[in-house]
């Protein structure tokens, strides 16, 4: 069983930064890929970023690249999104997803198995 719940969501302004994290917790499976998905209002949920649990690979969408950090903590079971130079576009509600096994192509939403309740990042322009 895999519980995710994220934090840290917020309000800031364009060009600023903000980071939302997802606790992870396990039980008696193992989690495999780790992965940020976002939803903006009257938009499908789109892929941010993805990571195997042992960082041997990591993703990130277009949009996010060179702006966005996933980080992981494996010891303290702890995923972060370090987000700078945020834009209005970045603006949504931001999804913690994991992964019971090891699925190629970590930016579709259905490689991923469990989803975190989401946490909101509102950009001002």
């Amino acid at each position: 069983q895999v519980q995710l719940v994220e934090s840290g969501g917020g309000l800031v302004q364009a060009g600023g930064s903000l980071s939302v994290s997802c606790a992870v917790s396990v039980r008696g499976i193992s989690i495999a890929a780790m992965g940020w998905f976002r939803q903006a209002p009257g938009k499908a949920r789109e892929f941010v970023a993805a990571s195997t649990w042992s960082g041997s690979r990591i993703s990130y969408a277009d949009s996010v690249k060179g702006r966005f950090t996933l980080s992981r903590d494996n010891a303290k079971n702890m995923m972060s999104l370090q987000m700078n130079s945020l834009k209005p576009e970045d603006t949504a509600v931001y999804y913690c997803a994991a992964a019971n096994e090891y699925r190629w192509y970590m930016e579709s939403q259905s490689s991923f198995d469990t989803w975190g309740q989401g946490t909101q990042v509102t950009v001002s322009s």
